[in-house]
């Protein structure tokens, strides 16, 4: 099949349902994302992403250049909670976005965005809510609204080592 007809195939499958993106959370895995949500913009596209871990599939016998797990080596566990916090239906239940919308300036007040030493500190949160690292700022405040609060940040942030 031709990428133009995966794409109208995609486009067909948004209409109707919705679609989650869940690709690795290497350079690739981002490439191809973005690719498909500017091809499908406009449609209901929601994004899953599964964490940084260090590791290799077990059918290779090398890790890859990033030397992270893709989706494949993923425990079902983390999928599963990937496609919670995008907001899937998982047995009947649907994770709702908080309330509390998380903007570029709340990032920028706390240092995760803008500043001399964001970007550690943008791992930092990342990491410890099992998101990868490589997510664009629009992308973080899009998760973050839905995941969790600017409080529960200011709380993860606060144990952030700044030495």
């Amino acid at each position: 099949m031709a990428s133009e007809e995966k794409i109208k195939t995609l486009e067909t499958l948004a209409k109707k349902t919705g679609i989650v993106i869940l690709t690795d959370s290497d350079t690739a895995g981002f490439r191809i994302r973005n690719y498909i949500k500017n091809k499908l913009s406009g449609f209901s596209v929601k994004d899953a992403f599964i964490p940084d871990v260090p590791g290799k599939e077990r059918r290779k016998r090398i890790p890859g250049r990033e030397g992270l797990l893709g989706v494949e080596g993923m425990a079902d566990g983390v999928i599963i909670d990937a496609l919670k916090k995008a907001g899937c239906e998982i047995g009947g239940q649907i994770l709702k976005a908080s309330e509390n919308r998380i903007t570029k300036t709340d990032l920028y007040l706390l240092g995760i965005s803008g500043g001399s030493d964001s970007r550690k500190k943008k791992q930092y949160l990342a990491g410890r809510l099992g998101l990868p690292s490589k997510m664009s700022s629009n992308m973080l405040c899009t998760v973050l609204s839905r995941i969790t609060t600017i409080d529960d940040i200011k709380k993860i942030m606060s144990g952030y080592n700044f030495d």
